[in-house]
């Protein structure tokens, strides 16, 4: 199987990363191809701005929602100068607001999103080592999935959908699997006081399953700043086997 592991953590010295290391020894002991994506070392930029924004539109918006979007003055009002605001104007041209639309996701997305977008295409399953921070993700690896798993690559809309129907939603993502493991401050029991139910919630049915990801596991390797030695070997060693099962 190839997998696609994105790892987020700036410390390369950090146990998050021993987890990486040892999932990958598994993955490799297991015949599956593994390629790595180290968020902070590749410096991806996670920040949503206007080079995003053709990839989140594209025919499926209704005539009516279309129209309360206000193409033109939208594409105007986003250029920041003089200049700028003559080579929109020359662009938009005398093209009504759904030729504009099409024109504009035919730019397609941005290439650092490309990039990661042709990365996630190729793989069969995908893996995700990171801390938790503030019951999520961190800000790099949340960008990621904002800008990656973008409308006609991650998942599609529904007339409904644009009209503020969750159920609209379309799903693209064909990956047989996604894997989550995570570091935390907190202990199991405090996991289990809801904290573990949102997560869940947020990360794995909407962020995963829901784009069209078949399985979502998502393993916890508590207290690691409390941890003794014994129960960090045990981590790792959870961390091969889930890599050598996978």
């Amino acid at each position: 199987m190839n997998v696609l592991t994105i790892y987020a953590h700036h410390n390369p010295r950090s146990f998050c990363h021993a987890v990486l290391d040892r999932f990958a020894d598994g993955l490799r002991d297991a015949g599956h191809t593994n390629e790595v994506v180290d968020l902070y070392a590749i410096r991806f930029n996670p920040v949503f701005d206007d080079r995003d924004g053709p990839d989140w539109i594209d025919d499926s918006v209704p005539d009516d929602v279309l129209q309360n979007m206000h193409v033109k003055q939208s594409l105007m009002e986003a250029a920041r100068n003089p200049l700028r605001r003559l080579m929109v104007k020359r662009w938009i041209g005398d093209r009504d607001d759904r030729q504009l639309v099409r024109r504009l996701h035919a730019l397609g997305a941005p290439r650092d999103v490309a990039e990661q977008q042709a990365k996630v295409a190729r793989a069969d399953a995908l893996a995700f080592v990171a801390p938790v921070y503030f019951m999520g993700f961190p800000a790099i690896l949340k960008g990621w999935i904002d800008r990656v798993f973008s409308l006609g690559f991650a998942f599609g809309m529904t007339a409904q959908a644009w009209l503020g129907d969750v159920g609209g939603r379309l799903p693209l993502l064909m990956h047989e699997k996604a894997l989550i493991m995570q570091t935390t401050i907190w202990n199991e029991a405090s996991y289990e006081t809801g904290l573990k139910a949102a997560m869940k919630m947020l990360i794995d049915e909407y962020a995963l399953h829901y784009p069209g990801i078949k399985r979502i596991q998502h393993e916890y390797f508590h207290a690691v700043h409390g941890a003794d030695d014994a129960t960090r070997r045990m981590y790792l060693e959870r961390a091969y086997r889930l890599g050598r099962e996978f």
